[in-house]
This record gives structure tokens, C-alpha cells and sequence, in this order.
């Protein structure tokens, strides 16, 4: 038996008004999950549990069956786990977004609007010099930067504060920083960090050059998702099967590097719109030859929804039906016995730009045994939780097991 994952990162909305009261993915043209969904077992599964911050991470973790009650640690450390960063026992990782900060005219910066989380989704080359240039001039023994894919690095902070509290920027998208910045013990340091930051950023030659053309500048650092090391029990030990995972985010990576997963790596693949969606469905295909299991994951319709954008999130979820999901589909053909899960990992409405935790809808279909639990069901959308007799998991991480069979 073959298995794979296909996960459509925050597919999940909310009705809009301009959309006649319907969702991104109601409204999207579907064709490719809506077959599945009307030949496969539908349902909805709560990735995110009672007391958790809605985020990928947690949501991930869930699906691939680790309850986060006991496992999760932290966003920050996952992603130094693919970067291949050791973290002693009292070292803190801090995911560190590069973000443009809109400045009120205020002599206090605290003052100043989240303008865009991502720094205009700055390219990884840029994102590159500028975080290097930050850790020569604010690195030292206790605190190191390290530069990732475009927006997305990390800080770590040797014998760091454990009771800081931090915001996600995408989550303030649009409003005044100084009610979401770092508080609690040694939330200090951090601030110190990002106020010496926008010096360095602001006057920075490549900000300058960014500006002249249109561009948003990378204007300031932001700390979030911290979190000490962790291992996670390996996957293949739990289940018995060995598996990939194939994203263009850290985090995900992270995360199967953690459980045991190979990492593939796709050209191309830039957790955007423009990401290479036929290469990702195709290396899937590909690399399910020799494991047993591929998780595949897309971030596009996520950053969509983070920016609002209703057109970008409905042209995401197209793509990712006709270009990730429809290839998978016909590509499975190629094996004899295969299962397919199908799902967002977690609602990003576009009327909050923002990660939610409300359940949201599951397919799984089988190429033998179990289809069609609900006659009713033909399209997959959010509405496959007013149907009755379907499936519904309370507990994301009871899913996996489900999907492959596992009694544990």
C-alpha cells in the first residue's frame, strides 16, 4: 500500500460578502478535490487543539499524528532542525521574520504598523545580506542569526528567556505594533535587538535600492515562535512506515526531518504563488517508489489569505487542484493499492488574515475498499461539516491513524 498526504496550507476561509456568501474554495473551480470528495470518505478533523495558537505547525504535527499535547515545542526549533542547527539545553530558537514596518512619524517606533510580515516577499539573495550584515553587527556569543528563505530566519539565544511572549507578524497585518511586541521576562533583550535592527535596515544600500523601485524594504527584524529543542518519535517507529516530505517551507521540512521523513527538495518551489506546483507533483509521484508514504505540502493559498487577497487565495486553490491534485491523482494510477488524504492543514480567512482554529473538511480516498460514505457529498468545501453520518475527528492526531490503518 502506498500512502500519500496532500495538504493545501489554510485552504479552509470563512463566507465572504463579495463572494455571494461563499468561501475561496466554494468558489474556486475544483473539479479535481471535488471527485475525491464525492468517490472518497469525507469529514472534518479539529487540527488545532482546545488552548493552542492556530498555526501550521501545531496543525501539521496533528496530521501527521502527534498529538501537540505531548509533542510540540515550539516553531522556531523545527525549523533549526532542518537547517541542521544544534541547540544546547538552555538555548531558545526564535523564527525571525525580515518586515516592513510603516513609521507613524512618532519619535517612538513602537508606534509604527505592521505593514507587510514579509517584507514584500523579499527575495532569499536579499534576505540573505541583509541578515548576514545584521548578525556581524548585532551577533555575539550568546545571540547568532542565521539566514533562511526569503522572510523567514531564525535567532538563536544562548541561555535564553523562557517566559517571553511573542506575536506572530502575520497575524497584525495592517495594525499598530506596540500592543504585540515581545513582554514578559528578558523581553528586553529582544526589543534592544529590534530597535538596533530598523538602524542597521533602514539606511541599509539594498533597502534603498528596494525603495527606489517600488519595493517594500526589509525595515526591521521580528522575534516569534521560540522554543527550546525536541525529538519527536520517529515515524516509521510509530507506523511502520518509512516516508518524504516535499514543501518549500522550513517549517516542514523541520518537521520531517524530526519525524524521520526524507526532505525533497523541488527547483522552483518558493512557498508562493509562483511555486512550482507540476514539479512538486511530480517528485512526489516519483520519490513514493521507494517509501511508503509522501506528504506534500503548499503553502500559496496561506500567504493569500494572510494578504487578503481574495483573487490570489481563489487562483492558489485552482492551482493546486489542477496542478498538484489532478496530476497526484492520475499518477497514483500507477500503483496497485494506493490511499490518498486530502485537507487544509488550518483555516486562513481572508476577512482576518489569519490562522483560525475551527475544524476543517478531510477526504480521504481509497483506490480498494471504503468510498462514498455520503451520497450528498460533491464538492469538498467547508459545508462537508453541515452533512450528517460523516467522519469527524475532534482529535487531529487520531486521523493518521485512521488513514493507514493503525490501531495504536
Amino acid at each position: 500500500m502506498k500512502y500519500i498526504v496532500v495538504v493545501g496550507d489554510g485552504m479552509a476561509d470563512r463566507p465572504l460578502r463579495r463572494l455571494s456568501y461563499k468561501t475561496c474554495l466554494q468558489k474556486a473551480k475544483t473539479q479535481n478535490m471535488d471527485r475525491l470528495a464525492a468517490q472518497g470518505e469525507a469529514g472534518m478533523v479539529r487540527t488545532i487543539p482546545e488552548g493552542f495558537e492556530p498555526g501550521s505547525d501545531i496543525a501539521n504535527l496533528s496530521i501527521l499524528g502527534y498529538d501537540p499535547c505531548r509533542y510540540y515545542g515550539g516553531r522556531a526549533p523545527l525549523e533549526a532542525a532542518f537547517r541542521g542547527i544544534k541547540l544546547g539545553p538552555r538555548d531558545i530558537a526564535f523564527r525571525c521574520n525580515l518586515v516592513t514596518l510603516r513609521f507613524q512619524g512618532q519619535n517612538d517606533r513602537r508606534y509604527a504598523i505592521m505593514q507587510d510580515y514579509s517584507a514584500g516577499h523579499i527575495t532569499t539573495r536579499e534576505a540573505r545580506q541583509l541578515i548576514e550584515d545584521v548578525n556581524k553587527r548585532l551577533g555575539s556569543r550568546e545571540v547568532v542569526f542565521y539566514p533562511g528563505i526569503s522572510y523567514r530566519h531564525l535567532m538563536v539565544w544562548k541561555n535564553g528567556g523562557e517566559g517571553i511572549r511573542c506575536t506572530p507578524p502575520h497575524d497584525i497585518t495592517g495594525r499598530r505594533i506596540d500592543r504585540y511586541l515581545p513582554k514578559g521576562q528578558g523581553a528586553e533583550r529582544l526589543l534592544r535587538l529590534m530597535e538596533d535592527s530598523i538602524d542597521i535596515l533602514q539606511s541599509h544600500p539594498l533597502n534603498r535600492r528596494r525603495v527606489k523601485k517600488g519595493l517594500a524594504p526589509a525595515n526591521s527584524l521580528w522575534f516569534w515562535g521560540q522554543g527550546k529543542g525536541l525529538r519527536l518519535p520517529q515515524f516509521k517507529d510509530r507506523y511502520g512506515l518509512s516516508g518524504a516530505i516535499i514543501s518549500a517551507v522550513d517549517l516542514m521540512k523541520g518537521i520531517g526531518i524530526s519525524v524521520g521523513f526524507d526532505v525533497i527538495n523541488v527547483k522552483g518551489a518558493t512557498g508562493y504563488l509562483d511555486t512550482n506546483y507540476k514539479g512538486k507533483a511530480r517528485a512526489a509521484l516519483r520519490v513514493l517508489e521507494s517509501v511508503d508514504m509522501v506528504y506534500v505540502h503548499v503553502e500559496a493559498p496561506d500567504e493569500a489569505g494572510h494578504n487578503g487577497d481574495v483573487e490570489a487565495k481563489i487562483r492558489a486553490i485552482e492551482d493546486f487542484d489542477s496542478k498538484i491534485v489532478g496530476a497526484i491523482m492520475k499518477g497514483m494510477q500507477r500503483f496497485r493499492d494506493y490511499s490518498i488524504l486530502l485537507l487544509p492543514d488550518h483555516a486562513t480567512p481572508i476577512s482576518v488574515r489569519s490562522h483560525t482554529d475551527e475544524p476543517v473538511p478531510f477526504v480521504i480516498y481509497r483506490s480498494t475498499g471504503a468510498k462514498g460514505r455520503s451520497s450528498k457529498i460533491r464538492s469538498f468545501s467547508e459545508d462537508i461539516g453541515k452533512i450528517k453520518d460523516i467522519l469527524v475527528f475532534e482529535k487531529g492526531h487520531k486521523l493518521m491513524n485512521y488513514f493507514i490503518g493503525s490501531k495504536r
